[in-house]
């Protein structure tokens, strides 16, 4: 037993002698500066101790470790000891009376160099005046953001699809915002990860990639054209019901549009008018392209 602690106490006692000395590569990048990490807030505690005392267990203080305090973020508190309005210091809550600009110039004083950051001015966020904090919680033990219920506070009609019968899933857990979307800017259309909407769609839908033979147009113009990105109430979701969807294109082609009324659609007896319990994808089972020689969507 002694053998086995032996080892611990050697590591632990050289550890607390360079932490004393105040040198040593220990000291200088694992060790924080305790008489730094004391003083954080002191100036603001006396108002603010429960937001002080959450931002001491964040992830920015972990990492700070007593390098900044309040004033990195808020400013200089001079004015506000004095007035303790949210006019004389800057807040990021409600009524501030802050530009959205000048609270994210805030954040970006540090993270202006991140790549993910690059594309921030030609965002739609940034266009639209989003703050980093309407997303970000800088007092929170993590910086992750909470997906996608933090989205859902601006993208109502997005958890609305995502709650419909057919969708991707999102509200499940499986599929984060942030796997289809880059919220800090892109050069793409809703700033999505891919250059199209097709070739975002091929990085969990490669059976749908090809190349094919015998090619559906619209599969290679966007897949948006028949499917709704969020969720539908029709099936695998379409934009629209099945038969309807192939109409837009297909009205007038080998099946005459007759076909589908309620005149001729169910009644008859030629096997062209007869589509009792039918869809176009019966018969036509590789609406996304075929490989088969045969001039066909049909296995």
């Amino acid at each position: 037993m002694r053998n086995k602690l032996l080892p611990k106490l050697v590591v632990s006692t050289w550890s607390l002698a360079m932490i004393a000395m105040g040198g040593g590569l220990l000291g200088q990048f694992l060790a924080p500066d305790f008489a730094q990490a004391a003083e954080l807030g002191a100036a603001c505690v006396g108002c603010h101790e429960k937001p002080v005392a959450s931002f001491k267990a964040s992830f920015h203080a972990k990492i700070w470790q007593g390098k900044n305090d309040c004033q990195s973020c808020h400013g200089a508190t001079d004015k506000h000891e004095n007035d303790p309005s949210k006019q004389t210091i800057i807040s990021f809550g409600k009524g501030n009376g802050r530009s959205a600009e000048e609270l994210s110039k805030q954040c970006l004083g540090c993270h202006k160099k991140a790549e993910h950051l690059a594309l921030w001015d030609m965002g739609a966020h940034k266009k639209n005046d989003v703050t980093c904090v309407a997303c970000h919680n800088i007092h929170s033990p993590r910086s992750a953001v909470k997906q996608p219920e933090v989205c859902f506070n601006c993208h109502k009609d997005v958890r609305s699809d995502a709650n419909k019968i057919s969708h991707h899933p999102i509200i499940e857990g499986k599929v984060k915002c942030s796997d289809c979307h880059n919220t800090h800017g892109t050069l793409t259309k809703h700033m999505i990860n891919a250059e199209s909407n097709n070739q975002l769609c091929y990085k969990c839908h490669a059976d749908k990639r090809g190349p094919w033979i015998w090619e559906h147009p619209p599969v290679e113009e966007d897949c948006l054209i028949c499917h709704s990105p969020h969720g539908s109430r029709h099936e695998t979701l379409l934009v629209e019901r099945e038969v309807t969807l192939c109409q837009n294109c297909h009205d007038n082609s080998s099946h005459h549009a007759t076909a589908y009324d309620n005149t001729s659609g169910f009644g008859g007896t030629h096997s062209a008018t007869q589509f009792r319990g039918r869809g176009c994808l019966e018969c036509h089972h590789a609406i996304h392209g075929s490989a088969s020689f045969k001039r066909s969507f049909s296995r």
